[in-house]
């Protein structure tokens, strides 16, 4: 089930957050300081606890298992707990975003395997990309394409 995130679950979001982005991320920007002692959960927490209101969790049995940050049309952030991957979680939270109104979402190039992700569910790249803040990584928009999917 999917819903609007609470309070109660920062922690568990930050958690799945940071442990995401260590696992997909370290390979790509190689930063040891900022994966494994500037990112904490303690932090996260604290920003996740600002963007309470565009929170969602997928949560089944009383466990949640992935989340996604919807701003507007755009899909901020989507990450699932890395043990219970290729489960539908985020297949269902893609669904969920789609029927907010989300149409795009920026990836980082590099990050190959999101992008197949989001082809999967019809985000294709646009040709528009920029670099990720306070690197030399490029971002690419991936948009929505309706009746396209792989």
């Amino acid at each position: 089930m999917i819903r609007q995130a609470r309070e109660e679950d920062i922690f568990r979001i930050a958690e799945i957050v940071v442990f995401s982005k260590r696992v997909n991320y370290f390979p790509i920007f190689g930063d040891e300081r900022y994966s494994f002692s500037e990112m904490q959960v303690i932090t996260a927490a604290e920003h996740y606890r600002e963007k309470l209101s565009e929170l969602y969790v997928f949560c089944e049995n009383g466990i949640i298992k992935g989340m996604i940050r919807i701003c507007g049309e755009e899909i901020c952030e989507l990450y699932t707990e890395y043990m219970l991957r290729n489960q539908g979680i985020g297949s269902a939270l893609i669904a969920h975003a789609k029927e907010k109104g989300c149409s795009f979402l920026w990836a980082l190039e590099k990050n190959t395997a999101a992008q197949r992700f989001y082809a999967r569910h019809g985000f294709f790249p646009s040709g528009e990309k920029k670099f990720e803040e306070g690197t030399t990584e490029y971002l690419i928009k991936l948009v929505k394409k309706e009746g396209l999917s792989l």
